[in-house]
């Protein structure tokens, strides 16, 4: 016999190709999904009525100075231009809680008294709505028109074209 010992092959560490490409994936998967979790988190921004805003800086006055975006509607008669045009300052109401706010930028051209809004920005200590992002929602083109413009030429003659003979 022969001093050499007979051993048989042994397989350690032989991953199948397939099982590689499994594994891989699921890592990078795993990453993404890691990845997109925590910036959501981190630029995510909350959606109020200025109701639930007031209710959660009376519950938690480290709220202030918070980002924050808040819906509302512009309180009629309360818009207050800047002779430069920047700087707008109007109240914004829910109903049952009105904000003052002031916004540096360029309005919208739909910013109207009465006309839904979205503002972003940070509620000051002194109650003091200060805007860095202000939407003005629009009304669907689809609505009927407002009963003032039913006598004009314009609306009758549209009027006249969509029916249909």
């Amino acid at each position: 016999m022969s001093s050499r010992a007979t051993c048989s092959p042994v397989y350690i560490g032989v991953v199948k190709p397939r099982t590689k490409f499994l594994i891989g994936g699921a890592l990078v998967i795993g990453t993404a999904g890691y990845l997109a979790a925590s910036a959501i988190k981190d630029t995510g921004v909350y959606y109020l009525t200025p109701g639930e805003l007031s209710a959660k800086t009376r519950v938690d006055p480290t709220f202030y100075e918070t980002g924050v975006k808040v819906g509302a509607r512009v309180v009629n008669g309360s818009i207050v231009r800047d002779p430069g045009g920047r700087q707008v300052a109007f109240k914004m109401t829910d109903g049952a809680q009105t904000y003052d706010v002031v916004y540096r930028g360029i309005t919208p051209d739909t910013f109207t008294d009465g006309v839904d809004v979205v503002v972003e920005g940070r509620l000051g200590r002194d109650n003091t709505f200060r805007a860095t992002t202000l939407l003005a929602k629009c009304a669907s083109r689809y609505e009927n028109a407002p009963e003032k413009y039913k006598d004009t030429p314009g609306y009758k003659k549209g009027q006249n074209k969509s029916v249909i003979t």
